[in-house]
This record gives structure tokens, C-alpha cells and sequence, in this order.
């Protein structure tokens, strides 16, 4: 028993079994094996390699972005002037990666709360009784006022008449605001951090550089006017009711080459806008808010309220940064290694089911056993035996 259990282990510890191959010489079928080879062999070198870049490991970024307006505009309404700079037209004021520039209005001043007439063609009225309280979004007094036939209502008299929407836009000059970027990123994973103020742009760089494709891809200026050309839209039909624009910060890094190479790319997307060009759905067409300012005149509560028209520029930072790393590289070899056995498979497939000579090929591939065939040691055991009876 003893012996046995060594003799197990030594089989164990030091033999090596290795399958057994069939050489099998046929054109139609080798031609088939060495494609599908190739095929796997350009797979894995040219998509898991070259384009996807399976050699390396990924991370993506922790981002921040700052934005600063410049510009000022003016408009002149009935006979008032006004000064428009980016305290009144910047929407919010603190600099986020999300805001909205006014580019057209409609004012109503010196509303007061108070009892008036609807506007006429809302809510039209024949006798008190058709104004009864509660029906519409304004509160109703359940008066109906002769003079303009319309209910009467609680609410900041006079109420807003919003029909007519100014065109041209009254700040078509939003055209040539400026907008600065800052944005920062860092990558984790490979303890890199990147400013879109990469070498070479400096202060002096900054103060007269404006953006461009391909004369300044690198200057973090914007000209309103050419962002609005670039996402698709038209700064006129943007402008009379807003839409929204999206900007895209790419970060998109190699970092098996020198760090100074990764650099920002600027993309623009027009999302939402004019109808005509962009927009396939024709209902709340635009991007508008209302704003009110609030004063106290003798004694009494009034506010100007302002509905105003604008583009909203959502900034985007995207990233993804590689680099090399064995672990991946690894994987993505033995996963290669595993997709050449398909060749193996379609082979045998051919040999043993489609070929006219499947029969023999199946009798070369496989050995068969017969259960009850006595094994050759037994018999030279039996027939040593009856020799030494005789």
C-alpha cells in the first residue's frame, strides 16, 4: 500500500501528459485553419491593440471649470436708454459651468399688486358670472370689466403681455461678449493634474488671443458670436427666444508620452434652438425665465419684471487618460491566445462532418476502447501461466 501511494506521487510530482495531435494534410481545410488565424491575429493586434489600446489601463478625470463674461450692450426702447453689462445679463453671476446670457427681453414696469383687467383674448367675459374665482392661474375677483371684457384678477397690475416678441433681438450685440474658461482636471489614478492654461499660454498670451480651430485652438476665449456659428445655430434665430448650446472640454491623454502633450480639445453642440434648424419638436421652442426687481415707490411695493430670452451654455469635460500597464497587457494576450482555439474548432468541424473522407478522418482522431476486450497484460499473464502447468 505504501509503495502504491509513492508510486502515485511520483507520478503526480514529476510526469507530464501532453495531448495527443493528428497531423492532418489537406489544402482546403489548412487554408481555412490559417485564415481564421489571420483573421483572429489582425483582431487582436489591430483592435485590441492599435485601436483600443488594450496595453494600457484607463482613468477618467475630477474636473472643475470656472467661466468670466466680458461685454456690454445697449438698447434703446421708447425713448429709454439702457446699459446692459454682465451683472444684468449673466444668469447665475458666480462663474459656474452652467449659465445663461440674455440676449433678448420683455419688460413690464412698475407693477404694483393690485385689482386689473385680464389682457384681452384671455379669459373674455360677458357678466360677472363668467369670472368666477379659482378657474385660471390667476386668482379672479369674479368681476367682469366692461371696457376690455375680460375678468378682473388679483395679481402685479399691470399684468405682462408677453405676444410679442421683440425682433430683431434687443441684444443681438451678444454676439461679441467674450467668455473666458479655466478649467482644471486631475487624474487619480496616474496622480496628474492639467490646467487648460497649458505652456505657452501665459498672461501676455491670454489678454490678446481670441479662439479659433485652427489658428488658436489653444486660447481659452470665446467669441459668443463664433460659438453660436459653430454648434450649428444662426445668432439671430438663437437670440429672439434662446436655446442652448453645449461645450465640450475633451481630455483625451496619453501618458506613456511626455505630460506636456495632453492638452484640451474644444467641441460644440447646439442642443436646443431655433425650429428651423436644429429642432424637430415645434412646442416650447427656446429657453426663457422670468426676473423681477423689487423697489418701494411712496410707500408701495412695485417691482419691474422682466421675461427674458437667452442661451444656455452648459460646459462638458470629458476625459479619459491611458497608460501603460502590464496587468491589461496581459489579459488582453491571454484572451487572444484563447480566441485562436476558434480555428481549431470550425477545423474539426469541417474534417469530421462536411468532407467526404469524415470516416477516416474520425478514426485517426479518436481511439475507441472496447470495455470487454480482455487487456493484453492479462492474456501473456494467462497464457505464461499455462505453460508453466504443461
Amino acid at each position: 500500500m505504501k509503495s502504491q501511494i509513492t508510486n502515485a506521487l511520483s507520478d503526480f510530482f514529476f510526469e507530464y501528459e501532453t495531448p495527443r495531435q493528428v497531423l492532418v494534410r489537406n489544402r482546403r481545410v489548412g487554408v481555412v485553419c490559417r485564415i481564421i488565424q489571420l483573421g483572429v491575429l489582425a483582431y487582436i493586434i489591430g483592435w485590441v491593440f492599435i485601436y483600443e489600446k488594450g496595453y494600457q489601463s484607463t482613468d477618467t478625470a475630477v474636473s472643475s471649470v470656472y467661466t468670466k463674461m466680458k461685454g456690454v450692450g445697449y438698447t434703446s426702447m421708447n425713448g429709454t436708454e439702457r446699459v446692459w453689462d454682465v451683472a444684468d445679463y449673466v444668469f447665475p453671476s458666480q462663474g459656474s459651468s452652467s449659465f445663461v446670457v440674455m440676449t433678448n427681453y420683455i419688460i413690464t414696469e412698475g407693477q404694483a399688486m393690485g385689482k386689473c383687467p385680464e389682457l384681452p383674448g384671455k379669459h373674455n367675459c360677458s357678466s360677472d358670472a363668467d369670472c368666477e374665482g379659482g378657474r385660471y392661474r390667476r386668482e379672479m375677483t369674479g368681476a367682469c370689466v366692461n371696457s376690455t371684457k375680460t375678468c378682473e384678477v388679483l395679481a402685479w397690475c399691470p399684468v405682462e403681455n408677453d405676444h410679442n416678441i421683440p425682433d430683431p433681438p434687443l441684444l443681438i450685440s451678444a454676439e461679441n461678449y467674450t467668455l473666458f474658461i479655466k478649467n482644471s482636471v486631475t487624474f487619480p489614478l496616474f496622480g496628474v493634474t492639467r490646467s487648460n492654461l497649458v505652456e505657452g499660454v501665459d498672461t501676455s498670451y491670454i489678454r490678446t488671443c481670441l479662439y479659433h480651430p485652427k489658428d488658436a485652438p489653444l486660447c481659452p476665449i470665446f467669441r459668443l458670436g463664433d460659438i453660436v456659428q459653430q454648434s450649428g445655430f444662426s445668432i439671430e434665430n438663437i437670440a429672439k427666444e434662446g436655446g442652448a448650446i453645449g461645450i465640450v472640454v475633451d481630455w483625451t491623454c496619453n501618458f506613456d508620452v511626455d505630460v506636456k502633450h495632453c492638452k484640451p480639445k474644444y467641441n460644440f453642440h447646439g442642443l436646443y434652438g431655433h425650429p428651423d434648424e436644429k429642432d424637430k419638436v415645434k412646442a416650447s421652442v427656446g429657453y426663457n425665465f422670468r426676473y423681477a426687481k423689487h423697489y418701494i415707490e411712496n410707500g408701495i411695493q412695485k417691482r419691474t419684471l422682466l421675461k427674458v430670452f437667452g442661451i444656455r451654455f452648459d460646459i462638458i469635460v470629458q476625459s479619459l487618460a491611458r497608460k501603460f500597464d502590464i496587468i491589461p497587457t496581459l489579459t488582453a494576450i491571454g484572451s487572444g491566445v484563447g480566441i485562436f482555439g476558434v480555428a481549431t474548432v470550425v477545423c474539426d468541424l469541417v474534417l469530421l462532418y462536411l468532407l467526404p473522407k469524415r470516416e477516416f478522418y474520425k478514426n485517426m482522431k479518436f481511439k475507441h476502447t472496447d470495455s470487454h476486450t480482455q487487456e493484453p497484460d492479462s492474456e501473456a499473464c494467462s497464457t505464461e501461466t499455462g505453460e508453466s502447468k504443461k
